[in-house]
């Protein structure tokens, strides 16, 4: 695909991240009822516009291939972290008070690293809001949870956030980011933490009070859903460790069978949870859908319409990024960490942080052994950045999104999208320049 064409074939996506931005806001009910519709016009688009580039025999193949190893893969994780969290129960009394509801978030933030992003921010939410249902302005608290629990709170481990399992996949060990990334991502929480006890104290003065004191008879729920994600766990970790070389084909893709026996042991767990846990305990807590049937359709088209643009980037430095890849290395050769933090975390906040890592991976040499021992600052810088920034947008990461749905069908105000990008910037942007003086110079 040449250059002037691949810009024009990615031309939709652009498009449907302006839809998601502005549709909301200026015809709400109508992006309510018809958002399924708008995605689909828009892979439409994006489809027509391949095979005019490319030809309709290759369009189909690439689409068909982002679909199956990209999107198929990402959303039965989400659906089973999603149906499995949702079957915890948090029973008690759980005060909203600044400093309940900054203890919360820190828990969160160190159980994504365990259960993922998508399944900590699914277990805390809805007891959080619960929580401050007295409170008038909600909109911070989720905000935060996005940042903490989806996003950064998963950089400890493969299981937390994708950009690290791909890394599992390419042979980094499955220590390696607890080992490497634990400063950076301790002094990020850290810091987040403390300027939402400062925001969540200023701002619960403001509203009536609500019950004080510290959490009562808290106890867990719905057990059967524990061993369940063990189960759950363990058939990812040992997806990127077994390799028993075979492999099947359909409609000109290979399958790894690991990949496959994940997948379809992912699914039985999920379908297990429906099956064996208290349906009347799951609905009582606010249990529904929506989320994530917003979430699938929506990023079924984010995926295809941003396959031109990963077409893109994959090109490296002879692609139309190359401005981009040259900034990320010095005029002697040496990769310039700083610049693949930012280069590798800007483009996850609106591209998909997993295949954005694995770009920059790549064009950091590839080489896992490599990567992960003498040239460790630039895997850090790379990792940091897909992980952490996936919480700059909405569509950064995929539960982020899953968290505003749920919040705004609470009733939460939510920031809109350009909305969120002023929370983002004007407090992540500071941190992250922090985090790149401190540990990637």
């Amino acid at each position: 695909m040449s250059a002037s064409i691949a810009a024009w074939s990615a031309a939709p996506f652009a498009g449907i991240l302006v839809s998601i931005a502005l549709a909301p806001l200026l015809i709400p009910q109508a992006w309510a009822r018809h958002y399924g519709k708008i995605a689909f016009a828009w892979a439409v688009i994006t489809a027509m516009a391949m095979a005019l580039a490319i030809g309709p025999g290759r369009a189909f193949s690439e689409l068909f291939h982002v679909l199956a190893h990209d999107y198929i893969p990402f959303i039965v994780m989400l659906f089973v972290f999603f149906i499995l969290t949702s079957g915890l129960i948090l029973r008690g009394t759980l005060p909203g008070t600044p400093l309940v509801n900054t203890s919360v978030l820190a828990s969160g933030a160190m159980v994504a690293s365990i259960v993922g992003a998508t399944g900590a921010s699914i277990l805390l939410i809805r007891p959080l809001l619960a929580a401050n249902a007295h409170r008038r302005i909600r909109q911070h608290i989720v905000i935060f949870v996005i940042f903490l629990v989806c996003n950064i709170g998963g950089a400890l481990s493969p299981l937390g956030n994708p950009p690290l399992f791909l890394g599992y996949l390419q042979g980094i060990d499955v220590l390696w980011p607890v080992q490497n990334l634990w400063p950076a991502t301790l002094f990020a929480v850290i810091v987040l933490l403390l300027v939402f006890f400062a925001i969540d104290s200023f701002l619960s003065r403001q509203d009536p009070p609500g019950a004080k004191g510290a959490p009562r008879d808290l106890r867990l729920g719905g057990l059967i859903n524990v061993p369940l994600l063990l189960i759950a766990m363990g058939a990812i970790t040992i997806s990127g460790s077994w390799r028993p070389a075979i492999e099947l084909t359909f409609v000109g893709q290979t399958f790894a069978l690991q990949h496959l026996m994940r997948d379809l042991i992912l699914i039985g767990v999920a379908l297990a949870s429906l099956l064996f846990s208290d349906r009347a305990a799951r609905a009582a807590q606010g249990f529904e859908w929506e989320p994530l049937v917003e979430v699938a359709i929506l990023f079924a088209a984010i995926f295809v319409c941003m396959a031109p643009v990963l077409d893109m980037l994959q090109a490296g430095p002879s692609g139309p990024f190359a401005p981009i890849f040259a900034l990320v290395t010095g005029s002697d050769g040496t990769p310039d960490n700083s610049a693949f933090f930012w280069a590798s975390g800007l483009l996850s906040g609106v591209l998909d942080n997993a295949p954005t890592y694995l770009a920059f991976f790549n064009l950091a040499g590839g080489n896992a052994a490599q990567l992960s021992a003498p040239m460790a600052p630039t895997l850090m810088a790379i990792s940091l950045g897909a992980v952490f920034m996936g919480a700059l947008t909405y569509i950064g990461n995929a539960p982020n999104f899953m968290m505003l749905t749920i919040a705004r069908r609470a009733g939460v105000a939510m920031p809109s999208f350009f909305g969120y990008l002023l929370w983002s910037g004007v407090i992540l942007l500071p941190l992250f320049f922090l985090v790149d003086f401190f540990f990637l110079r």
